[in-house]
């Protein structure tokens, strides 16, 4: 048993954010931060850009050893908790040990989704600092490389592949470049710029078969490969809130205040379903951002007993080779496009600009962020007038 407090299942940025906050926030009960992963808390993202190329992990890790004592968090790595008792409020972790919380925080993350390819197993993933190291020896050398996704990680990684001497060849089931995510007009403007250093691409295909010595496509195509990355989305985690009994939807459902269908249990980053402030549709978000917003938000209530909704603008980023994409606000799927100058498209729906991505013009970003934080409907002529303002042609 132990001293009822707060507990955060998953250690990644979001989690270990939670943790800060609420020292920060000034809350004084205990703070028990739990990671399935062994070593300190690290950032994710660069796994797929520097880490590859220059193999620093300790320029990853977020806190240093010596934090956690210092702020009187309780930090259990490598120990994954194996059920929640709500009724008690406790967590039951390997070997039928109990915690109990007054309040418990979710930040569970994603996994990597796996589609049904024959042969997959002979794939690699790139999620994990394990998963990075293999690759970065896999990688050590020159070797042709297959990705399966064109989303951010494929893309990311193949740029990093093809700076590392590489060839690369990557394999998405979409007819376009990160469609989930960006405008047709910017997985245009990607494809190019991939075709340019050198990236072999086979789009509106999806893999069909992995094997020793590369990827089958549906039309009988055979890529070859000595390795083959697997990168093709993820999907939340969400078994231990569903067997808990929460409600899911496209992840751990919340309110505007990201609380879960229990009120003492709360969940954020990438395995939190929440209102979207714009539309009011329920979204799921894989950002570092939204993971530290989310964070501070829940960390306020449960220290403040503030109570705000959520409704911080969404930004994204993606680095591939030296071209910084930058994505402020959401658009969603009924959102038409409109090139304000090249490397920068605006996303329209019924009630105004949506969001506005960019390449490498952290100028226009900025501003676009600030706009869309302002609370009303944009206009394009507004955005169009914000961001020429400091508009870089690329």
């Amino acid at each position: 048993m132990s001293q009822p407090g707060v507990i955060i299942v998953g250690a990644g940025q979001g989690g270990l954010q939670a943790a800060i906050s609420l020292r920060q926030e000034g809350y004084a009960g205990s703070v028990t931060l739990i990671g399935a992963e062994p070593g300190l808390p690290y950032q994710r993202p660069p796994l797929s850009k520097a880490y590859l190329t220059e193999g620093n992990a300790d320029a990853l890790v977020l806190r240093p050893e010596s934090f956690f004592s210092t702020k009187d968090i309780t930090y259990l790595p490598g120990t994954r908790v194996e059920a929640i008792n709500r009724a008690a409020r406790q967590v039951v972790l390997p070997g039928g040990a109990r915690l109990d919380y007054d309040q418990l925080i979710l930040a569970t993350g994603t996994r990597n989704l796996r589609p049904s390819i024959q042969g997959l197993g002979r794939a690699l993933d790139l999620r994990t600092l394990a998963d990075a190291r293999r690759l970065r020896e896999v990688l050590a050398s020159p070797r042709r490389v297959a990705v399966i996704g064109g989303g951010f990680i494929g893309l990311e990684f193949a740029a990093a592949a093809r700076k590392l001497g590489h060839e690369v060849a990557v394999i998405e089931a979409e007819d376009r470049l990160m469609s989930r995510v960006v405008s047709p007009l910017m997985s245009d403007h990607f494809k190019a710029l991939h075709e340019g250093w050198g990236t072999e691409l086979h789009l509106g295909q999806p893999a069909a078969a992995v094997d020793a010595i590369g990827v089958t496509l549906p039309d009988g195509h055979h890529v070859s490969a000595a390795t083959v990355l697997l990168a093709a989305g993820v999907c939340p985690n969400t078994e231990l809130a569903e067997d808990a009994g929460l409600a899911i939807e496209n992840g751990i459902r919340t309110d505007d205040r990201l609380r879960s269908s229990d009120p003492s249990i709360y969940a954020l980053g990438d395995c939190a379903s929440f209102p979207d402030p714009r539309s009011g549709r329920q979204v799921r978000l894989e950002s570092v951002q939204a993971a530290t917003d989310h964070a501070r938000l829940i960390a306020a209530q449960i220290a403040k007993g503030a109570d705000a909704a959520y409704a911080a603008v969404p930004w994204f980023w993606s680095d591939q080779a030296d071209r910084k994409l930058q994505i402020a606000g959401l658009a969603g799927p009924e959102a038409t496009e409109t090139m304000i100058e090249d490397g920068i498209v605006a996303r329209l729906d019924a009630a105004g600009v949506a969001a506005l991505e960019t390449v490498n013009n952290a100028g226009a970003h900025m501003r676009a962020r600030r706009l869309l934080a302002g609370g009303g409907p944009v206009t394009l002529e507004t955005m169009r007038a914000a961001v020429l303002k400091t508009a870089v042609c690329i």
